[in-house]
């Protein structure tokens, strides 16, 4: 006798989403939840009448404000529906720790968001875990940091001369190829997967110079030149200035260790020679 598969919602049919979905067809009925499918987080209208066993939710929150209204329409869709969901798995952002100084940050440091898009994600994962815990319903929440891949390098900037703090002015960041986060989303929708939330990051130690120097050696391009933080204001966008003001070590032990993940790419160094290896020096 056949099991009939359990229905999988995809909030926001993106790029990790597309490439977790191969990962989950074989134990899901999926159902794209995209604007091009007609259901948009924006309008809560057309969010009716959908339900599921089980929500993958990829989508990000609006670009202004510091709530994250989509979600609040999602959990209000939810909660109409015949059935509750078993099981939601939300992609959040690193960022909501803000700026940790370069100290090693596990789940246990509390949030401390210091731009809007930081609040926002904040607020969805707590109207997520509010929502959750009421009603039984496990919540596992993946923050996952800057997301690499063969079509998604910064080449442009370094093509651009976009210049990068120098090393004693510098930040470490933190990384995670994007095949490694459809991963740990099909493995977070798994029945057994621990509910709570980790941190989905790579093992790389890198300062943000030393990540686009890679990403130039990569594309064959000259490495970027190297500034003062005095004058980085003068001389780098504002909103990428923005994320020059954060450093944070990522530790993904718990996501190795009680979610069970094993890495592809453990580090950088592995996922570009796997985009050389697909042949992909164009830029994102």
């Amino acid at each position: 006798m056949t099991t009939a598969k359990k229905r999988l919602l995809l909030v926001g049919f993106g790029d990790v989403a597309r490439r977790a979905l191969p990962r989950l067809e074989p134990a899901f009925d999926c159902q794209r939840g995209s604007r091009t499918a007609g259901f948009d987080l924006d309008r809560p209208e057309t969010l009716l009448g959908i339900e599921a066993d089980a929500v993958l939710h990829c989508a990000p929150p609006p670009s202004s404000g510091e709530t994250d209204p989509r979600t609040a329409n999602l959990l209000t869709m939810l909660e109409k529906a015949r059935i509750l969901p078993s099981r939601v798995v939300y992609v959040s952002t690193s960022g909501v720790y803000g700026d940790c100084a370069g100290a090693t940050v596990d789940e246990s440091r509390p949030v401390n968001p210091q731009t809007p898009r930081a609040a926002r994600r904040v607020d969805a994962e707590r109207q997520l875990a509010i929502w959750c815990t009421a009603r039984g319903v496990a919540l596992v929440v993946l923050r996952a940091p800057g997301i690499y891949a063969a079509d998604r390098l910064p080449v442009d900037r370094v093509r651009a001369g976009t210049p990068v703090l120098r090393d004693e002015d510098d930040l470490f960041t933190n990384h995670i190829h994007a095949e490694d986060l459809a991963t740990a989303c099909a493995r977070a929708l798994q029945a057994d997967a621990p509910a709570g939330t980790y941190n989905a990051s790579d093992d790389s130690r890198l300062k943000m110079g030393e990540w686009m120097d890679l990403v130039a050696d990569h594309a064959g391009l000259p490495r970027p030149p190297r500034i003062a933080r005095a004058e980085s204001a003068s001389r780098i966008r504002p909103e990428l200035l923005s994320f020059m003001g954060e450093s944070r070590r990522l530790e993904n032990a718990r996501l190795k260790r009680v979610l069970g993940l094993r890495l592809a790419f453990p580090t950088v160094f592995e996922g570009l020679k796997h985009a050389h290896a697909a042949g992909a020096d164009q830029p994102a």
